[in-house]
């Protein structure tokens, strides 16, 4: 008898591009798959932290580059990207919250907050497809969202906008691109122990509203999403496109 094989999980000789990968969601999708086996090429706006994960990395046998790089600016982001060699796994983990009731929101927090979190991540998401079309070459991009993504929350409406954009635009280009072999997805986690997270954990009220909606009872690790980034950006997710992974504790099980 013929038994059927479970498909690797290994990334092996295939190269990753992360976004946000100095800190917190990005940095562990980057060691996880540098740990899978991908050359990782790390990019943030801080380049001494930057480098310090980069180090981190090699210094367990990984293989990973640093590229200081603000992926609001479009034009050096295409550039950047155009002159790489193509990309084959994506994790867009780069973005930013500015919380706050909708009735207070301001011209400037509205373009702060939509320019990383739909914007930057709708351009540099083209440029990497565009890459591997050009080329032939199947990938997969993977869009970290939230599962603000699928709710809605307090003070949350820019973010909450942002991250339903970012589901949209994914199912959209998941679509628009299967037939060249490109596989794209979302991971939508609940909240996570990150800097970007601390502005609400750090006030005890919001951290007991965070807490009495997670049904598992805890916060997010960040380890908690790295298997989800390996599974989506390996074989073993052949056919898992224009959809959401989301890490949520039970959160939207409501």
């Amino acid at each position: 008898m013929k038994l059927p094989r479970t498909p690797s999980f290994r990334l092996d000789e295939r190269r990753a591009l992360v976004t946000g990968a100095s800190s917190g969601i990005g940095l562990g999708a980057a060691v996880a798959l540098a740990e899978a086996g991908a050359a990782v090429t790390l990019v943030a706006r801080r380049p001494a932290e930057l480098d310090g994960v980069r180090d981190a990395i090699r210094a367990i046998d990984g293989l990973a580059e640093a590229m200081a790089l603000d992926i609001t600016d479009l034009e050096a982001t295409a550039a950047f990207i155009a002159d790489a060699e193509p990309f084959d796994i994506l994790v867009n983990a780069a973005g930013r919250a500015q919380h706050g009731p909708a009735i207070e929101t301001t011209y400037d927090a509205y373009d702060a907050v939509m320019d990383l979190n739909v914007r930057a991540a709708y351009f540099v998401t083209r440029e990497v497809a565009k890459r591997l079309i050009a080329d032939g070459r199947p990938g997969s991009l993977i869009n970290i969202s939230s599962q603000m993504g699928h709710v809605g929350g307090p003070d949350r409406a820019v973010y909450c906008a942002t991250k339903h954009a970012l589901e949209g635009m994914t199912k959209a280009m998941a679509l628009e691109w299967a037939p060249y072999g490109l596989r794209v997805n979302t991971i939508c986690p609940t909240f996570i122990r990150t800097p970007l997270a601390e502005q609400t954990l750090s006030d005890p009220d919001r951290r007991a509203w965070v807490l009495s909606r997670i049904k598992l009872g805890r916060l997010g690790e960040i380890e908690d999403i790295m298997g989800a980034v390996v599974f989506l950006a390996s074989d073993a997710s052949a056919m898992v496109t224009g959809t959401h992974l989301i890490i949520d504790g039970g959160w939207t099980a409501e």
